[in-house]
Protein backbone atom coordinates (compact mmCIF):
# COMPACT_ATOMS: atom_id res chain seq x y z
CA UNK A 1 0.00 0.00 0.00
CA UNK A 2 0.96 3.76 -0.90
CA UNK A 3 0.89 4.69 2.53
CA UNK A 4 2.92 8.25 1.50
CA UNK A 5 0.66 9.16 -0.81
CA UNK A 6 -2.25 8.31 1.32
CA UNK A 7 -0.94 10.30 3.50
CA UNK A 8 -0.12 13.50 1.35
CA UNK A 9 -3.81 13.01 0.14
CA UNK A 10 -4.89 12.90 3.86
CA UNK A 11 -2.96 16.09 4.79
CA UNK A 12 -4.25 18.13 1.96
CA UNK A 13 -8.01 17.30 2.60
CA UNK A 14 -7.32 17.87 6.36
CA UNK A 15 -5.30 21.02 5.80
CA UNK A 16 -8.71 21.91 2.99
CA UNK A 17 -11.02 20.74 6.05
CA UNK A 18 -9.23 22.91 8.39
CA UNK A 19 -9.37 26.27 6.67
CA UNK A 20 -12.56 26.06 5.36
CA UNK A 21 -14.36 25.34 8.64
CA UNK A 22 -11.46 27.83 10.31
CA UNK A 23 -10.35 24.94 12.62
CA UNK A 24 -6.33 25.69 12.16
CA UNK A 25 -5.76 26.24 15.99
CA UNK A 26 -8.06 23.61 17.02
CA UNK A 27 -6.88 20.37 18.53
CA UNK A 28 -8.89 17.54 16.88
CA UNK A 29 -7.63 14.56 18.39
CA UNK A 30 -10.15 14.06 20.85
CA UNK A 31 -12.77 14.60 17.86
CA UNK A 32 -10.47 12.15 15.27
CA UNK A 33 -10.38 9.54 17.87
CA UNK A 34 -14.50 9.11 18.17
CA UNK A 35 -14.89 9.85 14.71
CA UNK A 36 -12.80 6.59 13.97
CA UNK A 37 -15.01 4.92 16.33
CA UNK A 38 -18.38 5.77 15.03
CA UNK A 39 -16.93 4.90 11.49
CA UNK A 40 -15.77 1.22 12.61
CA UNK A 41 -19.12 1.14 14.03
CA UNK A 42 -21.02 1.66 10.72
CA UNK A 43 -18.60 -1.01 9.11
CA UNK A 44 -19.27 -3.45 11.65
CA UNK A 45 -23.57 -2.93 10.91
CA UNK A 46 -22.84 -3.25 7.24
CA UNK A 47 -21.21 -6.34 7.80
CA UNK A 48 -23.56 -7.57 10.05
CA UNK A 49 -21.00 -9.74 11.70
CA UNK A 50 -22.20 -9.54 15.39
CA UNK A 51 -26.08 -9.53 14.45
CA UNK A 52 -26.16 -13.24 15.49
CA UNK A 53 -30.38 -12.68 15.72
CA UNK A 54 -30.81 -11.60 12.62
CA UNK A 55 -30.72 -13.74 9.01
CA UNK A 56 -30.09 -10.89 7.22
CA UNK A 57 -26.96 -10.90 4.56
CA UNK A 58 -24.30 -8.21 5.24
CA UNK A 59 -24.41 -5.06 2.53
CA UNK A 60 -23.33 -5.64 -0.42
CA UNK A 61 -18.79 -5.60 -0.99
CA UNK A 62 -18.97 -1.82 -1.85
CA UNK A 63 -20.57 -0.50 0.64
CA UNK A 64 -18.58 -2.47 3.12
CA UNK A 65 -15.58 -0.90 1.22
CA UNK A 66 -16.49 2.78 1.12
CA UNK A 67 -17.64 2.38 5.15
CA UNK A 68 -14.03 0.79 5.28
CA UNK A 69 -12.02 3.77 3.92
CA UNK A 70 -13.92 6.17 5.86
CA UNK A 71 -12.15 4.50 8.70
CA UNK A 72 -8.40 4.80 6.79
CA UNK A 73 -9.06 8.41 6.15
CA UNK A 74 -9.51 9.09 10.20
CA UNK A 75 -6.21 6.60 10.93
CA UNK A 76 -4.35 8.54 8.73
CA UNK A 77 -5.80 11.84 9.82
CA UNK A 78 -5.33 10.35 13.78
CA UNK A 79 -1.34 9.97 12.45
CA UNK A 80 -1.05 12.85 10.69
CA UNK A 81 -2.16 14.82 13.74
CA UNK A 82 0.38 12.77 16.08
CA UNK A 83 3.14 13.97 13.08
CA UNK A 84 3.80 10.33 11.68
CA UNK A 85 3.07 11.59 8.28
CA UNK A 86 7.10 12.96 8.53
CA UNK A 87 8.19 9.64 9.45
CA UNK A 88 8.72 6.42 7.34
CA UNK A 89 5.19 4.54 8.66
CA UNK A 90 5.90 0.87 7.63
CA UNK A 91 3.13 -2.06 8.72
CA UNK A 92 3.06 -5.17 8.58
CA UNK A 93 -0.16 -6.91 7.71
CA UNK A 94 -0.17 -10.82 8.55
CA UNK A 95 -3.44 -12.90 8.53
CA UNK A 96 -5.22 -12.54 11.75
CA UNK A 97 -6.30 -15.93 13.87
CA UNK A 98 -9.59 -14.11 15.01
CA UNK A 99 -13.03 -14.09 12.93
CA UNK A 100 -14.53 -10.90 11.48
CA UNK A 101 -16.31 -9.78 15.57
CA UNK A 102 -13.33 -10.85 17.06
CA UNK A 103 -11.04 -8.68 14.98
CA UNK A 104 -13.57 -5.83 15.29
CA UNK A 105 -13.04 -5.49 18.77
CA UNK A 106 -9.22 -6.21 18.66
CA UNK A 107 -9.09 -2.36 16.71
CA UNK A 108 -11.38 -0.81 19.37
CA UNK A 109 -8.59 -1.95 21.99
CA UNK A 110 -5.71 -0.82 19.70
CA UNK A 111 -7.75 2.92 19.12
CA UNK A 112 -8.32 3.04 23.24
CA UNK A 113 -4.73 1.97 23.49
CA UNK A 114 -3.58 4.62 20.98
CA UNK A 115 -6.02 7.31 22.08
CA UNK A 116 -3.80 7.26 25.53
CA UNK A 117 -0.74 6.80 24.53
CA UNK A 118 -0.32 8.70 20.97
CA UNK A 119 2.84 6.38 20.36
CA UNK A 120 3.79 5.68 16.96
CA UNK A 121 4.07 1.92 17.71
CA UNK A 122 0.58 2.07 19.08
CA UNK A 123 -0.73 3.57 15.94
CA UNK A 124 0.84 1.01 13.44
CA UNK A 125 -1.01 -1.84 15.76
CA UNK A 126 -3.84 0.01 15.30
CA UNK A 127 -3.15 0.84 11.49
CA UNK A 128 -1.95 -3.12 11.03
CA UNK A 129 -4.97 -4.13 12.97
CA UNK A 130 -7.51 -2.71 10.72
CA UNK A 131 -5.91 -4.01 7.80
CA UNK A 132 -6.12 -7.14 9.01
CA UNK A 133 -9.71 -6.56 9.19
CA UNK A 134 -9.66 -5.71 5.62
CA UNK A 135 -8.14 -9.08 4.75
CA UNK A 136 -10.74 -11.05 6.50
CA UNK A 137 -13.18 -8.88 5.05
CA UNK A 138 -12.03 -10.27 1.23
CA UNK A 139 -10.06 -6.39 0.26
CA UNK A 140 -7.05 -6.18 -1.45
CA UNK A 141 -4.43 -3.10 -1.03
CA UNK A 142 -5.62 -2.30 -4.67
CA UNK A 143 -8.81 -2.32 -4.05
CA UNK A 144 -8.54 0.01 -0.73
CA UNK A 145 -6.68 2.37 -2.29
CA UNK A 146 -8.78 2.85 -5.25
CA UNK A 147 -12.05 3.05 -2.85
CA UNK A 148 -9.70 5.36 -0.88
CA UNK A 149 -8.59 7.48 -3.85
CA UNK A 150 -11.98 8.11 -4.63
CA UNK A 151 -13.48 8.58 -1.32
CA UNK A 152 -11.13 11.56 -1.04
CA UNK A 153 -12.62 12.85 -4.02
CA UNK A 154 -16.11 12.97 -2.99
CA UNK A 155 -14.71 14.52 0.44
CA UNK A 156 -13.89 17.24 -1.49
CA UNK A 157 -16.89 17.07 -3.77
CA UNK A 158 -18.91 17.76 0.15
CA UNK A 159 -16.82 20.03 1.02
CA UNK A 160 -17.65 22.20 -1.52
CA UNK A 161 -21.42 21.83 -1.45
CA UNK A 162 -21.35 22.37 2.47
CA UNK A 163 -21.56 18.84 4.26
Amino acid sequence: MQLEKLFKMQAALDTHIEEKHNLQEENLFERKILALLVEIGELANETRCFKFWSVRPSSAKEVILEEFVDGVHFILSLGIECGFDRQRVEVDIRESNLNVTEQFLRVYERITIFHKSKDLTDFRYLFESYLQLALLLGFKDEEIEKAYFDKNEVNYQRQQNNY
